[in-house]
């Protein structure tokens, strides 16, 4: 939302009220090495000297106290500034300084040089009363934490201290046993910060009426290594456990209370900042796109109510977040008619985009069309009319209507339109454009090197001329050859190689190229005029919609007929087709898992994966003369091998791209799929036995429990056109969490489970893949 420059590079920030009743903040307090400077929060942001706020030091801390006195720990002692302006003022003993230091509304507990902990209280008169006992810890401290005063307390019952010998250690503050320790927990690393908070809660009303919410306490912790740890803290003994992992970035990691929707949550800072929050009993954790900040605070303004006042180098921002569900961050850029494919090309990184519309006119047939009418309107009019005619197609002509308000002519049945376009991702500016002819639609594209013409990228599109869907005809189709100048940023049109059918799918192959032409697969290569058809396969059976390859082994998907894999013998020039599927599929993409596995999705809304049985063999020999043994012929007409499918799972959404990637640095490997209805899901392998067995239990149980709302049976659902197999709904299982407590305690004992461990396993599973 803002963003101003310091006079320096700041360590941090606060914000702090006037008085407990205040709705918004009144202070920004920013410390600097040597010195403290306050704004005040305004129509503007402006800097105050009277706040009674030490200027000439830095701020270790700073907190309202109370109902209207405010607290600034620094290295030397402790100032406490009542509403009146009246100053106490706590100083350290002899050389010892305050190291760290930890505050909320009613405790101030700070952190002497050689591990020291003194501890005050307020008073009901509103002054602080250090404790008699001091602490003496084993080591020292290298953070702490206090958590909120719960309302209707008078104080915050535990102390969490993190040392330099990698552990955690919760003390108590109660007054019977105070500064005594309580539990502690080992950790893989030295930890960084500390962050005491009460989320998942739910709302109550006491008896006096007071609002409340009555929540778990988590205590959060951030290490050096770049990993969060966030542990259930017990109300009543103050033990830990529960611990949940993950890994946020390469830079310690630094913990701040916010708060967000009306409860408190926690944003991490690491190499990127994230915000770990509680939705409907299930906690997330979101990355924040936005660059690296270093120290943050909460913020509230009348302009921004739940913002966040963070530092960065020598800047102060203050953010807002919005959109707090998106787990992907979306930038839109307008295109000219309906994107269909689009390729990366590998050096520049730039998407070469086909569009195209069907019932569209291109721009010159649009200005023809103009024309024309312009003509029209002046022949049409009578004599004493000329005049104004002549006037009205003048104006009709300069008149430009934007298609995206009005919308765009109707063109009619066989008319397309299309264009290639060459972007910028990050940037999405276009810079180059290619526009095709009337009635030339592009289907596919595909950019790739040739073995003769050494380092340079051409780009290949394949344009279907005169296609009428129904009854289908279509009158050809061209190859248009373009090669990519000035680093992959501009089209040179070389030439357009005419053929038969519609060119629908296109893939480089061996510095070679392979082109679907309906039901033809072709290997093409570059020519001077136009690509040189070098060999071909004629035994598929309906029309190419999709081409994979793997060393020496073509995937086609076909439109119809599932896959066929095809081998290409370099010796003889062949293309042999040696296995096949045995189910009908409407391919819509694939995409290869490995040598012998190919994932499919189809337009009914199926995803599934086919591999080929271990004992396949790819040194197939054509038989032309049919001498072999009608048992070796093949099944079912196809070919004689046939692959055997891994696994079948309806989404119920037409998927139109599959892809294997990591989501997430440091991830494992998730096969995302992208959906019609504008839907982005992944699926994600199980590493053992023991995970999926749970999981097929988890699944099982809430199929009876807690059955879909709109009374469909789940298993029959995901089964709609082949048989579920080998894949476990993890959107069900997810809901596991928004169950009736008692249900959830029923699942678990029958899983011999407790239920925070069932969610802990869903969480898991959850982030090893994504957030």
């Amino acid at each position: 939302m803002a963003v101003s420059e310091l006079p320096g590079n700041p360590n941090a920030v606060w914000t702090v009220r006037r008085h407990v009743e205040d709705e918004f903040d009144a202070y920004i307090i920013v410390s600097f090495v040597n010195a403290t400077l306050v704004l005040s929060i305004g129509e503007t942001v402006e800097e105050v000297t009277d706040s009674g706020f030490l200027g000439t030091t830095p701020t270790l801390s700073c907190s309202l106290l109370g109902d209207d006195a405010l607290v600034q720990v620094y290295p030397d002692g402790i100032r406490h500034i009542r509403a009146d302006k009246r100053v106490n003022e706590w100083k350290t003993p002899g050389k010892k300084t305050i190291v760290k230091c930890a505050v909320n509304q009613r405790q101030v507990v700070i952190a002497l040089t050689g591990g020291e902990l003194v501890y005050f209280e307020m008073d009901p008169s509103g002054q602080l009363n250090e404790y008699t006992e001091r602490k003496e810890m084993s080591a020292d401290v290298v953070c702490m934490s206090l958590a909120n005063v719960p309302p209707g307390e008078q104080r915050s019952r535990f102390l969490a201290v993190g040392l330099v010998d990698n552990t955690v250690r919760i003390i108590s503050l109660d007054p019977s046993d105070c500064l005594q320790p309580l539990s502690m927990q080992a950790l893989p690393a030295q930890p960084e910060s500390l962050c005491i908070v009460e989320m998942g809660g739910t709302e109550k009303q006491d008896e006096l009426g007071e609002r409340g919410s009555i929540g778990f306490l988590y205590l959060n912790i951030g290490l050096q290594n770049g990993v969060l740890l966030r542990t259930v803290l017990d109300p009543v003994t103050g033990d830990l456990s529960d611990t949940r992992t993950r890994y946020l970035g390469s830079r310690p990691v630094k913990l701040f209370r916010v708060r967000m929707q009306g409860q408190e949550a926690v944003l991490a800072m690491s190499s990127r900042s994230w915000l770990s929050y509680s939705y409907q009993s299930r906690f997330h954790l979101t990355p924040l796109s936005y660059e690296t900040l270093e120290f943050a605070s909460g913020f509230a303004s009348e302009q921004c109510p739940e913002g966040i006042v963070a530092i960065s180098t020598n800047t102060l921002r203050i953010l807002a977040l919005e959109k707090l569900g998106a787990v992907f961050n979306q930038v839109a850029f307008p295109l000219q008619y309906t994107p269909r494919k689009f390729v990366i090309h590998p050096e520049s990184n730039n998407l070469i985009i086909i569009e195209t519309d069907h019932n569209a006119y291109t721009e010159a047939t649009k200005a023809q069309r103009k024309q024309q009418m312009a003509e029209e309107m002046v022949e049409a009019a009578g004599e004493d009319e000329r005049e104004l005619a002549a006037e009205m197609a003048a104006a009709f002509l300069n008149e430009n209507l934007p298609e995206s308000i009005f919308g765009a002519p109707k063109a009619g049945n066989g008319q397309w339109a299309s264009v290639i376009r060459v972007m910028n991702p990050i940037q999405g500016n276009t810079l180059d454009l290619v526009q095709l002819e009337q009635n030339e639609a592009a289907f596919s594209v595909a950019v790739c090197r040739f073995s003769n013409t050494g380092e340079d990228w051409y780009v290949l599109v394949g344009v279907a001329k005169d296609l009428i869907l129904n009854p289908r005809s279509v009158a050809g189709g061209f190859v248009y050859t373009y090669k990519l100048v000035n680093g992959g940023e501009k089209l040179e049109f070389l030439h357009k190689t005419p053929v038969e059918e519609v060119p629908a799918a296109i893939a480089p192959f061996q510095g070679r190229v392979l082109i679907g032409v309906g039901k033809l697969l072709r290997v093409y290569d570059l020519g001077k005029k136009k690509l040189l058809r070098k060999c071909e396969n004629k035994h598929i059976a309906n029309y190419i919609c999709g081409i994979q390859t793997i060393g020496h082994r073509v995937i086609v998907s076909d439109v119809q007929e599932s896959f066929i894999w095809v081998r290409y013998k370099r010796n003889e020039n062949q293309l042999i087709i040696f296995a096949d599927d045995t189910y009908p599929r409407w391919v819509t993409t694939a995409t290869l898992l490995d040598y012998d596995t190919v994932a499919g999705a189809d337009k009914f809304g199926n995803i599934c994966v086919v591999r080929l049985p271990p004992n396949t063999n790819d040194e197939v020999d054509e038989d032309p003369t049919g001498n072999k043994a009608l048992w070796d012929r093949g099944l079912l007409n196809g070919a004689s091998q046939k692959a055997e499918v891994i696994m079948n799972y309806h989404v119920g959404e037409t998927v139109l791209s599959l892809q294997k990637t990591t989501l997430i640095p440091g991830g494992s490997e998730s096969l995302v799929y992208t959906t019609l209805s504008g839907g982005i899901g992944i699926l994600v392998p199980f590493t053992s036995h023991e995970d999926h067995d749970f999981f097929q239990h988890v699944e099982m149980h809430l199929r009876s429990e807690h059955p879909p709302l709109c009374g469909r049976d789940h298993l029959s659902f995901r089964s709609y056109y082949f048989p579920v197999k080998n894949v476990i709904d993890g959107d069900l299982c997810e809901q596991f969490n928004s169950m009736e407590p008692n249900k959830q305690k029923n699942v678990a004992e029958e899983l011999d489970r407790t239920p925070p461990e069932v969610s802990k396993k869903l969480e898991d599973i959850r982030t090893r893949y994504a957030f």
